[in-house]
């Protein structure tokens, strides 16, 4: 399942565990392209990973603050704590190597 972020759930429901944030826009072909390897991705990694998306429309603060320049833009947090950021269309396994690598 993917859990969707705003402005005012994120810091609580990131601050525990590891979750990987997808920044995109409804209007963003690429960010769509991405929506079945994200629904794959939290399948297989259910037990380890959170699987989250913020629409950067809805919540430019968070944009903002994850420095968002373009999308779709992947976050990994843990514990609450940004670790690393990749930009672009992604693989699966990529994505899954990314995910799994804290």
């Amino acid at each position: 399942m993917i859990v969707k972020l705003n402005d005012t759930n994120f810091d609580k429901l990131t601050s525990s565990g590891v979750t990987l944030v997808d920044f995109y826009a409804d209007w963003c072909g690429p960010c769509k392209r991405m929506n079945p390897i994200l629904d794959s991705i939290a399948a297989k990694l259910k037990d380890q990973v959170t699987v989250a998306k913020v629409n950067v429309d809805s919540s430019p603060n968070l944009s903002a603050k994850f420095g968002v320049r373009g999308i779709p833009m992947f976050a990994l947090i843990k514990d609450g704590k940004l670790v690393k950021k990749i930009t672009g269309s992604k693989a699966e396994s990529e994505l899954i190597n990314f995910a799994t690598s804290t």
